[in-house]
């Protein structure tokens, strides 16, 4: 895919969700990016294989990072707001909670050297309702739900 062409506009909100079908269980991570009038440029969903929920959560924000950083015309000035239903993984990144987990903190700390990269990352925390949100939740289901057929 060609870098996102420049066009002025260097804000963009990324709407992310991590599932897993038992804790741990089959999971799944997803984002979709959209630009700043909410038109969606890119969504993708993928299995992480029996990973807990909250790493599905951490992991669909790395890869989107990753994937703005590749695809975005310098990210060192674009503005990325991200918008997740997890209230723990929101809270943590923001420093308001604890991580108890040597693992989510690894994860934390991987998002946060990530961000690194973008002239501003923020965290949000919205109820899964939120139509970005409900949009990669469903795709989650539906690739859960194939995983499990073919299994």
């Amino acid at each position: 895919m060609e870098k996102a062409r420049k066009t002025g506009i260097k804000e963009f909100t990324i709407y992310t969700d991590g599932a897993a079908r038992g804790n741990p269980g089959p999971s799944a991570s997803g984002f979709i990016v959209t630009d700043h009038n909410g038109k969606e440029i890119y969504h993708k969903s993928f299995y992480n294989g029996i990973r807990t929920n909250n790493f599905a959560e951490y992991n669909a924000m790395i890869k989107a990072l990753e994937w703005c950083e590749s695809h975005m015309e310098m990210p060192e000035e674009t503005e990325l707001k991200f918008v997740s239903d997890s209230e723990l993984v929101v809270k943590q990144l923001n420093g308001k909670y604890k991580i108890r987990s040597s693992e989510m903190a690894e994860l934390n700390a991987t998002v946060r050297e990530l961000s690194k990269w973008f002239k501003s990352v923020k965290f949000t925390n919205r109820r899964r309702s939120d139509k970005g949100i409900s949009a990669v939740d469903k795709g989650l289901n539906e690739l859960l739900d194939e995983k499990k057929k073919n299994q």
